[in-house]
């Protein structure tokens, strides 16, 4: 019997990368699968995703992984390289590039490759975190044009609060990108990751970047995503362990956070933080058993999480759904003070995957 598992439906990654495409049809779809594919497993992702026109990863270790389990896809090194030894490397998998800073580009410069490797010059219009400054884009692009090991440039800029539109800071990146970027009406553009996709048509360009939208979780804290036209691709589930009587008065868990105001029955369910589920989840955080939804109670354990049950009759072995169609991860995040981003990546290794499609049910491995 399993326990702590994790159901990654391929049908649901499918499906939300079509909303991506009904969101922006006309640009190309660099689909983000870093961080082992937002937890749900990255080659599992790419294979089910085969119809974007590219992956992005954070780091070199990332991309070979995809290449050794045989994904031909072009892949970008969303960070770069950060040793100029990757360099060969990378170009020898057939990986583009992202250059953010003058020891990048430098390296290119000093650089003897097999072959001439696409660029993506990363211009920081405001998020502040990586990226050339806008005075210096200019000859950063002059410089990579005329570098052998360098054979096309496609500029890029990250969105800071894409996901809050009230606030204007998209509308001022997008107006400071266009400025730094308009004489170079040739070259291809990337602006536009999940929220951005869906709030921004203007900000969308020739290639957009989706990331939490592709697994199912909605980038924005006040629309869900059932509301965005999203299929959550993870169900996290379990088992119900113990069934355990408690009178009124009595705590349960560590430091006795919780006491019971009447008498109640509680379940003990296999998952705790040394799964991935959050600590900080407080009492009343919802779980779904046999249909309906129940509060967890006490503090989350390393292995155990304990669930108010009331008179329900439940049994041990009943599965327990933490997170999936009901309740969203958003939900959860949302009550944990954190984003779905967060808990979708912190799952662990102990926890079993198991991959499904429900469009094609025969297809389970």
């Amino acid at each position: 019997m399993l326990t702590a598992h994790a159901v990654i439906d391929l049908a649901a990654l499918r499906h939300n990368l079509a909303r991506v495409r009904d969101y922006a049809p006309e640009s190309q779809v660099l689909a983000v699968i870093k961080a082992n594919g937002y937890g749900h497993g990255a080659l599992a992702v790419a294979e089910a995703l085969s119809t974007a026109d590219a992956f992005a990863v954070a780091r070199l270790e990332e991309a070979l992984k995809l290449r050794k389990g045989g994904i031909e896809h072009p892949i970008l090194l969303l960070e770069g390289v950060f040793d100029p030894g990757e360099l060969g490397v990378a170009a020898a998998h057939g990986c583009e590039i992202g250059v953010h800073s003058m020891s990048q580009l430098e390296a290119l410069e000093r650089a003897h490759l097999h072959s001439p490797v696409t660029v993506w010059l990363k211009i920081d219009s405001g998020m502040h975190r990586l990226g050339v400054a806008p005075e210096q884009a200019a000859e950063f692009y002059q410089r990579l044009q005329k570098t052998p090991s360098v054979k096309n440039v496609v500029l890029m800029t990250h969105f800071a609060s894409a996901d809050e539109p009230e606030t204007g800071q998209t509308e001022a990146q997008l107006a400071l990108f266009n400025q730094c970027t308009q004489t170079w009406q040739k070259d291809l553009r990337s602006l536009a990751n999940s929220a951005a996709i869906i709030e921004n048509p203007e900000a969308q360009k020739d290639w957009v970047r989706p990331g939490v939208m592709l697994y199912g979780a909605s980038p924005f804290a006040d629309k869900d995503a059932h509301e965005l036209g999203l299929k959550p691709a993870m169900t996290l589930k379990t088992r119900v362990i113990a069934v355990r009587d408690l009178k009124a008065g009595g705590s349960v868990g560590y430091g006795a956070t919780w006491q019971a105001t009447e008498d109640t029955r509680l379940v003990v369910v296999a998952m705790g933080y040394g799964d991935g589920y959050p600590r900080h989840a407080p009492s009343g955080t919802p779980v779904m058993i046999n249909g309906k939804r129940y509060p967890i109670v006490g503090r989350v354990s390393m292995d155990m999480i304990t669930v108010d049950i009331g008179d329900a009759d439940i049994k041990e072995g009943d599965q327990v759904i933490l997170w999936g169609d009901n309740p969203t991860v958003d939900e959860i995040a949302m009550l944990c003070g954190t984003i779905g981003y967060e808990l979708l990546c912190n799952i662990t290794t102990r926890v079993v995957y198991h991959y499904i499609d429900s469009e094609n049910p025969a297809e389970v491995r």
